[in-house]
């Protein structure tokens, strides 16, 4: 796996390193017959500031949160507290892409994580098997470096939450590769220049095929 102008992989983890939330949400939306995508929509609404993204900046605490995001839910046609939402993001590990992480960082590249989180609720707490949880902080570990919403207090789409990531890791926009799970986090990074890889939801090989092939192919 070499690469002569790829210097940095960047990855979100929720997504990517584990399960989707949004795989969580759809059961939860099957079970109380609700549409399709129903909380997707609403955290989409108005994304830059609505009580999930001002949540994963740490603009609201957990209770105004649980408010806020009932009220939007309920506009929406269906009330779901904020509590009730957060009780969903119980994810589980893909050692395949843990896997990946750990042959590219051998491999000489430098690696960093751009994750939306929540403030008290981190990355690692949203892993479903307690037992996996020091997994979870041991894959951060690999990390050259990691940014957290919850406490740089900016988030993906933001702009500038990438630049900052090229900052700290010293390289370029166009010799980086991002990989996460929802396209609109993938728009910015890809306008300024990195490749860009979608994580699918339920199997991440494809993934992990397309990245091997663009270093190798570099």
């Amino acid at each position: 796996m070499t690469s002569t102008h790829i210097s940095a992989i960047i990855f979100d983890f929720g997504g990517v390193f584990t399960t989707s939330p949004v795989e969580s949400f759809g059961i939860f939306e099957r079970e109380h017959d609700l549409p399709g995508r129903f909380i997707g929509s609403v955290i989409k609404n108005n994304h830059h500031g609505n009580a999930w993204a001002q949540f994963e900046r740490s603009e609201i605490s957990m209770d105004e949160f649980d408010g806020l995001f009932a009220e939007e839910t309920k506009a929406a046609g269906f009330e779901i507290s904020g509590m009730t939402l957060v009780s969903l993001l119980k994810l589980t590990l893909r050692p395949e892409m843990v896997a990946t992480l750990r042959r590219v960082k051998t491999s000489g590249y430098k690696t960093g994580c751009i994750t939306n989180n929540l403030p008290q609720f981190d990355s690692t707490a949203m892993i479903a098997d307690a037992d996996k949880a020091a997994d979870a902080q041991e894959i951060m570990s690999l990390f050259d470096h990691v940014i957290e919403s919850s406490k740089a207090g900016i988030r993906k789409p933001e702009p500038r939450i990438y630049e900052m990531m090229c900052e700290a890791l010293n390289v370029a926009p166009r010799t980086c590769v991002f990989l996460d799970d929802l396209g609109i986090n993938l728009k910015p990074a890809r306008a300024m220049g990195m490749a860009t890889i979608k994580v699918p939801l339920g199997d991440v090989t494809p993934a992990i095929e397309e990245l091997d092939a663009l270093l190798k192919g570099a």
